[in-house]
């Protein structure tokens, strides 16, 4: 059963902060000033864990984003103004007063895929006539990583490694920030979150204020594990750059800390300050998705509702809402939905999906072809330096080769020890018969620490117990995961409750479940 993780896809806003000139950092070890400023995320929340962050003073209030067709606009009209500013139109060594801000950070995944594909053509138009344009660069490299992302298509991240590439070489490191957090992000969309790390670093010395290079920061230090740098890393990126792609961020973090009530409030502050229709849309998703996650379908209905009627192509929206109708029991719109998600985002989540819902409903011959894309998938995407052992040894564990889901998820966990990481790596344990070893990693995934409540995780940690004659824990696990998130899987679900069924003295849950 593939467990359902909420994405970091929102991108940056634009840029450039003020005051900070490039190659400078911050202060070290200064206080921040009480409450995080007028429109944070941090005054929604109040948390007795509060920490102190260095900053240096007030952060610059949030900037408009643009679309995509804006930042083209932008990038060609840049060029001129650098041509005729640079001595004699060169572009190889801008200056400070004549380098024209790099604005490569851009919604763009908020766009239709027509658009953005539009655009790419655009900048690939612009870049044949003005090939030492390193906004120009920077911004393709950075549609090129939306691109993969919405399509599926692993074969454009060497595409937009190299357009970072060129775009160094012609603006220097020390003077774009854009660039370097670009391949932060790059690195991040590939699963390195150690050298995406390590290159959000290198982009935040050269602008403190850069909100890629924050919000990545943040999705890095999530994904290795390091839950307490994050919220450190969130706070400061709320002090910096407050607005929607933080409160995102600080949401999730909240979540992951077990307080969901904090990071519903984070998630309402967002939708309140969301006006363009790609912003509503995003939000309501991610009030629908953390809804769905507590059980809470009929107002996962809702928040996907109005995520579709702000864009009717949300991709994410059409998939949370197939999501819920499943965990209704509505099948044929659950399949209406994801298989029309499946047709233009054939991705392992999406595909995994589709396929455990025909498996519950007895298609298994179409179910086996969702799977097998999935492997098709995984090997083209590990070709083009993509780590996938994480979606795979989930996969593999429920729906293919067992070994090679252990193989893969000790792999994943040697580079990164996060909770997602420990429930793959017990589940493939208990798929290859080693259930005391897995019951370690099952209670990792389910600690106190960092206090994430995901019901597949309970799920998985059930049926570990289960199988090594714990009934009592097993019976205390099942009925946890089916309490918090009853369609948490159409497959999942169901031997959730025929595994409670067997059990001594245990009645399995009937019924569909609304709000509670």
């Amino acid at each position: 059963m593939l467990v359902r993780k909420p994405r970091f896809a929102r991108p940056s806003e634009r840029e450039r902060g003020a005051g900070t000139e490039p190659g400078t950092e911050p202060e070290s070890g200064t206080e921040p000033e009480s409450g995080a400023g007028p429109g944070t995320a941090a005054d929604v929340v109040t948390d007795a864990d509060a920490v102190t962050d260095a900053a240096p003073g007030n952060a610059p209030g949030p900037r408009p984003r643009w679309r995509l067709a804006a930042v083209v606009a932008l990038a060609l009209g840049l060029t001129a103004s650098s041509v005729v500013l640079g001595a004699g139109g060169r572009q190889d060594a801008p200056t400070r007063s004549t380098a024209a801000p790099l604005a490569a950070d851009t919604p763009i995944d908020q766009l239709a895929s027509g658009d953005l594909t539009r655009g790419v053509e655009a900048l690939q138009k612009h870049l044949r006539a003005q090939p030492k344009d390193a906004v120009g660069w920077a911004t393709l490299g950075t549609a090129y990583i939306e691109q993969a992302r919405t399509s599926g298509d692993p074969t454009r991240y060497p595409q937009a490694e190299k357009a970072f590439g060129r775009s160094l070489a012609l603006r220097p490191a020390a003077e774009n920030d854009a660039a370097l957090a670009g391949r932060a992000a790059l690195a991040a969309a590939r699963h390195d979150f150690t050298t995406a790390l390590s290159g959000t670093d290198r982009a935040l010395r050269v602008n403190p204020y850069n909100e890629r290079a924050l919000s990545t920061r943040v999705d890095a230090l999530v994904e290795l594990g390091r839950y307490d740098e994050a919220e450190r890393a969130v706070r400061l990126a709320d002090q910096r750059r407050p607005g929607i792609p933080v409160f995102t961020r600080y949401a999730y973090v909240r979540e992951l800390r077990g307080d969901v009530s904090g990071a519903r409030k984070v998630l309402l502050r967002a939708a309140d300050s969301a006006f363009s229709t790609a912003d509503v849309a995003y939000v309501a998703t991610a009030l629908g998705q953390l809804a769905w996650s507590q059980g809470q379908y009929d107002s996962a209905l809702d928040h996907y509702a109005t995520a579709l009627r702000a864009d009717p192509d949300y991709l994410p929206a059409l998939e949370g809402r197939g999501r819920a109708h499943a965990a209704r029991g509505a099948a044929k719109r659950a399949l209406s939905d994801l298989e029309e998600v499946v047709r233009r985002y054939p991705l392992p989540g999406q595909l995994a999906a589709l396929g455990e819902l025909r498996e519950a409903g007895g298609d298994t011959r179409q179910a086996r072809e969702n799977y097998a894309l999935v492997t098709t998938w995984t090997r083209l995407a590990r070709a083009n330096g993509v780590a996938t052992d994480l979606e795979s040894a989930l996969i593999e564990a429920d729906h293919g080769d067992a070994a090679e889901a252990l193989k893969a998820a000790r792999a994943e966990w040697g580079r990164r020890e996060s909770v997602h990481t420990a429930d793959a790596l017990g589940w493939a344990l208990h798929a290859n018969g080693k259930d005391r070893e897995a019951l370690t990693y099952a209670k990792k995934a389910t600690a106190a620490s960092p206090g994430y409540r995901n019901a597949s995780f309970l799920y998985h940690r059930g049926m570990i117990e289960r199988a090594l004659g714990d009934e009592r824990s097993a019976r205390r696990d099942l009925r946890a995961a089916l309490d918090l998130n009853p369609g948490f899987s159409p497959t999942g679900a169901k031997d959730a409750e025929a595994a409670l069924s067997g059990l001594s003295g245990v009645r399995a849950p009937t019924g569909d479940r609304g709000d509670s």
